[in-house]
């Protein structure tokens, strides 16, 4: 079927995409409707935490899709309990509620602390957050965000949100007042750059919510899920936030998100926060079986070595081609080219024949890498190999 045959026309325009569409998916390889096989290191944005088709989860979805879909978020299902208790037995929280992308998590969050504020802070609802983050698209979650020129897109935002600059402590100490009720960031800011806030300015930031009495609030839809190479992100800097949002890989492809505290965070009451297809069987039993892939024996080990084998074979194209260098943690990576030649890479990229190679800009001077957690070695070098051929062109 040629591409003109699809009824693209019909989907409304929210962004520019190439002409192709893709059909099947396998681990780290997608196929489009020409037959072609691209490589993939993007992973619908670190989305698809085990890869593409993963045979647990399908194993997970056909087994639930014959029992029950959707019995109603005012009752109890078993996936919902079983995966609940998995994230709080491998995690230091006590309760969950489950939606079903990242921005409805951190709308929760916000929800959240805005709640625990009206009881226990005189109603202090401010968040602070930081300069360059992503906390998702919905109107209070574009106003939590620090990208630029989102302050005036869907003018006018949601209040409350003081922004602080990442790894500046000082930044963030000033910003504190009587209406503060907590802090939010991303502990590897992604979209911002795949940019790691640092153990010292994680464990700083804990001890000034303890100082003043705020919640420390770690927004992990990127970095959660195994990504950094451990199971969340905030274990890496040795802190116990109040509050925390999972999404993306929490998945693995499905539509699915996390909002979990600690107990004496849950303030919510009857009617405070729901949704229709919230905590339904079916996506949490794919994120079951997620989970039990994610924390079976040596899996996050390996997650560990491979995001260092990334990190050096990136530093060897640094230094072969003269690049700014890379950053980031476990499978969440990025390279910095020095110049504006990210978006040309993507592009010439996925025309690479006969194999593509699917990769992302999030800044026109670098690129991000988010593959499979359980991408190959070859892999990894085989989209090496690729990419040194386009510097060679470019750089």
């Amino acid at each position: 079927m040629a591409f003109a045959e699809f009824p693209v026309q019909s989907l409304m325009y929210i962004t520019n995409r190439p002409e192709l569409v893709f059909t099947e998916g396998k681990g780290s390889w997608l196929t489009d409707h020409n037959g072609k096989r691209y490589l993939d290191f993007v992973q619908g944005w670190a989305v698809n935490a085990l890869g593409h088709s993963n045979e647990g989860m399908i194993q997970a979805l056909e087994k639930q899709a014959r029992k029950l879909l959707n019995p109603s978020p005012a009752f109890y299902n078993e996936p919902m309990l079983k995966l609940a208790q998995q994230l709080t037995d491998n995690s230091c929280f006590d309760k969950v509620f489950f939606a079903n992308s990242g921005a409805e998590a951190n709308e929760g969050a916000i929800k959240l602390a805005r709640k625990w504020g009206r009881k226990h802070k005189n109603g202090a609802y401010e968040i602070i957050t930081m300069d360059h983050s992503f906390h998702g698209r919905t109107l209070a979650t574009m106003s939590a965000s620090g990208k630029a020129g989102w302050d005036t897109i869907f003018a006018p935002q949601v209040p409350g949100f003081p922004k602080a600059e990442l790894n500046d402590l000082a930044s963030v100490e000033k910003l504190i007042t009587d209406k503060t009720v907590g802090i939010m960031l991303e502990p590897v800011q992604g979209e911002g750059g795949v940019i790691p806030a640092t153990r010292e300015f994680m464990q700083g930031l804990r001890a000034l919510a303890d100082k003043h009495k705020l919640l420390f609030i770690v927004d992990e839809v990127q970095t959660g899920c195994g990504r950094c190479g451990t199971l969340f992100a905030y274990e890496l800097s040795g802190v116990e936030p109040d509050i925390m949002t999972l999404g993306k890989g929490i998945g693995g492809g499905v539509p699915l998100s996390a909002l979990l505290c600690k107990a004496d965070v849950a303030s919510f009451e009857a009617g405070d926060q729901g949704g229709t297809y919230n905590g339904n069987p079916l996506m949490t039993a794919v994120g079951s079986s997620v989970m039990e892939q994610l924390t079976a024996p040596g899996f996050l080990d390996d997650v560990k070595a491979k995001g260092e084998y990334l990190r050096e074979q990136l530093l060897v194209l640094t230094k072969e081609f003269g690049l700014g260098g890379e950053r980031g943690e476990g499978l969440l990576r990025a390279l910095v080219l020095g110049k504006d030649i990210g978006p040309q890479l993507v592009e010439e990229a996925r025309e690479m024949s006969p194999v593509g190679l699917l990769l992302n800009a999030p800044r026109p001077n670098l690129l991000r890498f988010m593959p499979a957690l359980n991408v190959t070695r070859e892999e990894i070098d085989q989209m090496i190999g690729m990419l040194r051929e386009l510097l060679k062109k470019l750089a």
